[in-house]
């Protein structure tokens, strides 16, 4: 059965290789509809989603808000997030910046600020155009500048980078402090009850994962194994501020219900929304509406939620009369992991669904999948739709949301980030010819050619548990997309010319000037 879905997810690759996007259903006027000068945009970036987790691209769970999105927009089949996690990924998004420059890794959960403030941002370029900036969901770039004390305001942070509102996961669900941030401070903090944070030593009276098994909603392994907090355990320790404890299972409805109360008080200002999910990362502990639905577990549970969310979303622009002035981006910001440390019968309960498509590898890796991902743009009226083979980079948002802002970048501004504004209104037209793919080494397209450098380092011990291949080789690895596309042939020695372009191509990006 599986070789059968993979055939047809590469029916669907082909197909978008092979179909005219022009002859989609674009208004039969024969006039190009005109962009509004300050088109709203809202960015949703879900966690951890792989090319083939929704309907749209081939899966059998029903996403239909998502897929509508896909139906009436664009749907690429070769865009991509910066890197194969998210901390990476995020930063390189917001900054058009890759994330060597500014060492951006995954962080833990009390990490400073990875973007430094004095550099400028997505949300700054928006800001500079007059809009209104917000960031509502799951942060995981750091906070403040180190040593954090959360009991009073925790800055820098989002307000410090161009977003005039935020509210916040501070790192990830699996990662104290599990409280919410809302701008500076901590929601519900008590004087009398303050809240501390430790990475490094056991704190506080919460009981520990590895010591109470038997309280947990879900077995983890030793890395997620320290303060319990509402039945999981989480990476680091937590003390005090008993009353700002969220509840996993209502991320759904407060992070939606926040965003749309956003878009409700931004009265006649253009506005960017960024609203990076949670979901589909660990912990998986969906609401109790979406358990069982998707009968593959908690996984594909959160994945129905985090359909469900866009839906309220995409909804609330509708009830404001904003959905014809406002651009929607859907995509993800790596791809899919099964077994990411919690047992949630992700891996035994997969059946024939294929996260990654036709794609090898997922998140934490060099190969496809982990940063080809699923991306929708949909704006009402105002582009031309189809199935989009453009290559594209999150990275590239940043050169492309100014060219339609009608700004004019500063020297040394967003020095990695190129302008593909077209392709995100027009199926039809073409994408990037090169792009950057970061992992635990580094990775590059151009056109099928798909290069991996060697790699000769250490790993986190914590990947060994990952049921993904990371793609770390010795050697130099070439594959030829169109000929190959779950990359199982490596033909850097076949074709030794190319493999010395692919090198002196990362060679020329990594000796560019940072500042």
């Amino acid at each position: 059965m599986r070789s059968i879905l993979l055939a047809f997810f590469l029916f669907i690759t082909l197909l978008a290789c092979t179909d005219s996007p022009t002859k989609k259903s674009f208004p039969k006027s024969g006039k190009e509809k005109t962009l509004p000068n300050k088109p709203n945009v809202v960015l949703f970036y879900v966690d951890d989603l792989g090319y083939g987790d929704i309907g749209a691209y081939g899966s059998t769970l029903k996403t239909p808000n998502v897929d509508k999105l896909a139906a009436d927009g664009i749907r690429f089949t070769d865009a991509h997030s910066p890197a194969a996690t998210c901390t990476p990924s995020r930063s390189a998004m917001l900054t058009g910046r890759y994330a060597f420059r500014d060492k951006a890794r995954v962080l833990p959960g009390d990490a400073p600020l990875v973007i430094d403030p004095d550099k400028d941002t997505l949300a700054d370029l928006f800001k500079r155009a007059g809009y209104g900036t917000a960031v509502v969901g799951k942060w995981h770039l750091g906070l403040g500048r180190g040593s954090i004390d959360w009991n009073t305001a925790v800055k820098p942070g989002p307000l410090e980078i161009g977003f005039d509102y935020s509210f916040l996961m501070p790192a990830t669900g699996d990662r104290v402090p599990t409280s919410y941030l809302e701008n500076h401070h901590i929601v519900g903090l008590q004087k009398h009850d303050p809240l501390s944070v430790s990475y490094k030593n056991k704190i506080g009276q919460r009981p520990v994962g590895r010591e109470n098994p038997e309280l947990l909603k879900q077995q983890t392994d030793n890395q997620h194994s320290d303060s319990i907090i509402n039945g999981i355990s989480r990476i680091g320790y937590m003390a005090g501020g008993k009353n700002t404890e969220w509840i996993d299972e209502e991320f759904p409805d407060v992070f939606t219900q926040k965003a749309i109360d956003y878009i409700k008080s931004v009265k006649g200002q253009p506005f960017f929304l960024y609203f990076p999910f949670h979901d589909i990362h660990v912990p998986r502990v969906p609401h109790p509406r979406f358990v069982g639905k998707s009968k593959m577990g908690p996984r594909g549970d959160a994945i129905l939620q985090m359909d469900w969310m866009t839906g309220r979303i995409v909804d609330a622009l509708k009830d404001e009369g904003l959905i014809e002035n406002t651009l929607i981006i859907f995509t993800s910001d790596n791809g899919p992991v099964l077994d990411d440390g919690y047992a949630d019968q992700a891996v035994e309960l997969i059946g024939d669904h294929m996260p990654s498509g036709p794609f090898n590898g997922g998140k934490y890796s060099a190969y496809e999948a982990g940063t080809r991902v699923p991306m929708i743009t949909y704006f009402k009226g105002k582009i031309r739709p189809g199935i989009s083979e453009a290559l594209f980079s999150h990275i590239d948002f940043y050169a492309s949301f100014a060219d339609m802002l009608g700004i004019k970048l500063d020297k040394g501004e967003a020095i990695d980030s190129q302008n593909i504004m077209p392709a995100l209104f027009d199926a039809s037209k073409p994408g990037n010819k090169w792009m950057l793919h970061e992992a635990f080494t580094l990775a590059l397209r151009k056109n099928q050619w798909k290069y991996i450098a060697p790699f000769d380092g250490n790993v986190p011990k914590w990947l060994a548990n990952k049921d993904v291949d990371a793609g770390l080789r010795k050697y130099s690895q070439l594959f030829n997309l169109d000929k190959d596309i779950g990359e199982q042939n490596n033909v850097a020695s076949k074709y030794p010319e190319v493999t010395a372009e692919m090198e002196a191509k990362l060679k020329t990006i990594l000796q560019k000037s940072s500042n």
